[in-house]
């Protein structure tokens, strides 16, 4: 019987927020200056160049046009460090909810010996936000097939693939689909590893499973385009600790809230990719426990955890059960942001995986597209625009 108030109490409480919003969002109330959703482009734009002005070295920043992968013209935003260095590239995949300017703790280390690319996921940040499918595994394969478009684009011919959380699941996909062209998997906290436990085998409130039960039509961070203009503040209260990570570096304390609600604040459309390939947001649909095996063997492997993370290292023997050319490290006090939690030695653990694909001969992996071997089932599309290119944008900080 409570259980049953508390989801109709709940599901009020949701239907007249949605009756409100529908309002402020009708053709007759929407004006500039009473819009209820505080997002605006060139806002984001202005927070990210503030952010990353902390940074000392040089970056180009652009957008990749990868064409009509999802949306009609899919565009990629990126970010580049030292392109002229003939060392293996490094490229950064951000989590779930992020953006580029994350990164700013790690760029300059990272890119002291080798080109450095940053890309906001197609979805995410500044990149186009087209209609994934709301098949768990098809949204799965837009994206890599994003990631893969990107990269014939950049004309990279291989590379060391860094993803976190959310990122590292994608990397994951993009290394078994793409393996002749990831010279070094680096996953940091990576998200969608293990099964989801049976429920028998975890004893949840029934409180929370009404709520969980309540809420799973909406998307992760409903929240915050609801709150409309609380919700920076909303960011703020709920993750002060993500915010502490960047105080010594962001001289703005308000920067990196703001940059997180103008990231999540548009149209939820990778978030929406995100939530139809997840189970309660904590696993994925098509775990990597299941396709780990497909990886080829020769990819080496690097996971990094956080000692206080929140998710599961199953992934550490997930990997070990099915590799042999793996490391794990473990970083004593970070969380799951461990690339923030403790920059200085996450940096260094990435640097010297980066090291050893700089000095690893070259693969028999690179022969396997020549040896007539697909890339997997996804359809490539050969469409793409001459200009590749465009809405350039250059920043520098000497």
């Amino acid at each position: 019987m409570i259980a049953w108030c508390l989801k109709k109490y709940i599901s009020f409480w949701i239907w007249y927020l949605n009756f409100v919003l529908s309002i402020f969002s009708s053709s007759w109330f929407t004006t500039e200056w009473m819009s209820w959703n505080k997002y605006s482009e060139n806002m984001l734009r202005s927070i990210e160049k503030k952010i990353l002005q902390n940074i000392k070295s040089i970056y180009r920043g652009w957008f990749v046009d990868i064409g009509p992968v999802v949306g009609k013209c899919d565009k990629i935003w990126t970010i580049s460090l030292n392109p002229e260095s003939t060392n293996t590239p490094l490229v950064l995949l951000h989590g779930f909810g992020a953006g580029v300017a994350l990164w700013c703790l790690n760029l300059d280390s990272l890119a002291v010996t080798r080109p450095v690319f940053a890309i906001d996921l197609l979805g995410f940040g500044r990149s186009s936000r087209p209609k994934f499918s709301t098949d768990a595994l098809e949204a799965e394969r837009q994206m890599v097939k994003a990631i893969e478009e990107w990269r014939k684009e950049m004309n990279l011919e291989n590379f060391v693939l860094l993803g976190h959380s959310m990122g590292g699941f994608l990397a994951t996909s993009y290394a078994i689909s793409h393996p002749h062209r990831v010279k070094h998997l680096i996953l940091a906290d990576p998200w969608g590893f293990p099964e989801k436990p049976a429920e028998s085998s975890v004893k949840i409130p029934l409180w929370i499973k009404v709520l969980a039960f309540t809420l799973q039509p909406f998307n992760p961070l409903w929240a915050v385009r609801a709150a409309g203009p609380f919700g920076e503040w909303l960011i703020t209260k709920a993750r002060p600790d993500i915010l502490r990570k960047y105080e010594s570096f962001v001289n703005d304390g308000s920067l990196i809230p703001q940059y997180i609600y103008q990231c999540n604040s548009q149209k939820p459309s990778g978030e929406s990719a995100f939530h139809n390939m997840s189970h309660f947001y904590a696993w994925a649909k098509h775990p990597m426990v299941r396709r780990i095996p497909e990886l080829h063997k020769n990819v080496p492997i690097t996971l990094i955890y956080g000692s206080k993370s929140w998710v599961d290292n199953d992934g550490s023997e997930i990997v070990k059960e099915r590799k042999v050319n793996f490391h794990t490290r473990v970083i004593t006090g970070a969380g799951h942001h461990v690339y923030a939690d403790k920059p200085n030695v996450f940096n260094e653990h990435v640097l010297h995986a980066c090291a050893s694909a700089d000095t690893e001969f070259k693969s028999p992996l690179l022969a396997i597209k020549a040896s007539g071997e697909t890339e997997s089932t996804l359809q490539v599309d050969k469409d793409q625009p001459e200009d590749s290119v465009s809405d350039t944008t250059d920043a520098q900080k000497t």
